[in-house]
């Protein structure tokens, strides 16, 4: 996988919706092994950690990266690309996060380390848009991606990689 090939992907997804010829349910979704977006990551110079030090999906206490969106992963190097800041993953599509369709198990939302810099670029860059039902204030960048802060992270999804 090279980043042209993940570049032409996300963009193809971003002026699909951009147009409206899709909705995110309805575009095709490229799903990534552990290994294949552990890698992506750390060529990005974005880390991990896990409160059991491991990356078994099935396990809620790990920070696993199996069946991760694509889109998802190049959102987040977007964000580090952007920003400047150093980014740590503390969650990913392990067990344990709330379900629904655009979720944690289905692809497609990251927990970050509330660093003060990606912090500070986050509530000082995207858009306020209110609380969610438990409290979290949520910001919606300008690709329409939803930064959520929560207690001790910051619970990101991702419907395109924000990467145009």
């Amino acid at each position: 996988m090279t980043r042209s090939t993940t570049l032409a992907a996300c963009t193809a997804g971003v002026v699909a919706l951009t147009v409206g010829l899709a909705s995110p349910a309805a575009n095709a979704v490229t799903k990534l092994t552990h290994a294949q977006a552990a890698a992506m990551f750390r060529d990005a110079g974005i880390t991990w950690s896990s409160s059991g030090n491991c990356s078994d999906r099935n396990n809620p206490t790990c920070t696993s990266f199996e069946q991760i969106n694509q889109t998802t992963v190049q959102g987040v190097i977007t964000l580090k690309q952007a920003s400047g800041c150093a980014i740590n993953i503390t969650g990913g599509t392990e067990t344990g996060h709330a379900g629904g369709t655009y979720s944690h198990w289905n692809g497609y939302k990251v927990d970050i380390s509330p660093y003060t810099c990606v912090s500070n670029y986050i509530t000082g860059h995207f858009t306020y848009i209110g609380k969610r039902s438990d409290g979290a204030s949520m910001y919606r960048s300008a690709a329409g991606n939803i930064y959520a802060r929560e207690s001790n992270h910051w619970d990101i999804t991702y419907y395109n990689c924000g990467c145009d």
